[in-house]
């Protein structure tokens, strides 16, 4: 799809990144991704690289929705982390596996980065909480998909906050501010609530018009 939306979230750990997890808010970036969730399943394909942390709530929000979300999400994930894969990689239909470079972390997330940005055209990247990874993820997308909406949710802290320095825009005061972020995400990624869920990205009309829910 042209209008898919690629998710860079993490929650920081303090033994790791200190730095990062000293401004983040782990409430918030739970809250942030569920919400992106709740306005994108069944409407938007909702793209990201999988890390432990979000992948299960992912999972859980789309089971509690009971829409199937198989063709709706499309997770990346390197083989060089294969020993540490969540359980939860399973419940997806829609799984990427990328090469594992030469043992070598830095170069096989590189490569998995590479693939989910060459792979799909999005419409935008929402950036939720995170570390030094988040950062890498933003200068990357905004080198490959040039002239796409960025979105730093600010409210979750982390390396989110450094990938709002990085960026030459003025940025909404509700990114720092607004903590509804289902009516957040729904006025940032221009997604009507009034659109109906379909069940595959196919079965979905590709005049939004058409996509709006309308009384018998």
């Amino acid at each position: 799809m042209e209008d898919s939306i690629f998710l860079s979230a993490s929650v920081p750990d303090p033994k790791r990144a200190p730095e990062f997890a000293e401004t983040s808010n782990s409430v918030a970036i739970t809250s942030a991704v569920r919400a992106l969730v709740h306005v994108t399943l069944g409407r938007r394909v909702l793209v990201w690289g999988g890390h432990p942390a979000i992948t299960p709530m992912i999972k859980v929000v789309a089971e509690e929705m009971g829409v199937d979300y198989g063709e709706w999400v499309k997770l990346y994930q390197s083989l060089y982390f294969k020993d540490q894969f969540p359980q939860d990689n399973e419940k997806f239909g829609n799984v990427i596996y990328t090469e594992n470079i030469e043992n070598d972390r830095d170069k096989s997330l590189r490569h998995m980065r590479e693939r989910m940005f060459s792979d799909n055209n999005f419409k935008a990247a929402i950036f939720v909480g995170g570390m030094a990874g988040i950062i890498d993820e933003f200068e990357l997308f905004a080198q490959l998909q040039t002239g796409k909406d960025i979105i730093p949710v600010l409210s979750t802290g982390g390396a989110t906050l450094k990938v709002a320095e990085k960026i030459d825009a003025e940025l909404s005061d509700d990114l720092l501010n607004d903590l509804d972020y289902v009516g957040l995400f729904h006025r940032e990624l221009k997604v009507s609530a009034k659109e109906n869920r379909f069940l595959t990205p196919n079965d979905q009309p590709k005049d939004i018009e058409k996509r709006y829910w309308r009384p018998n």
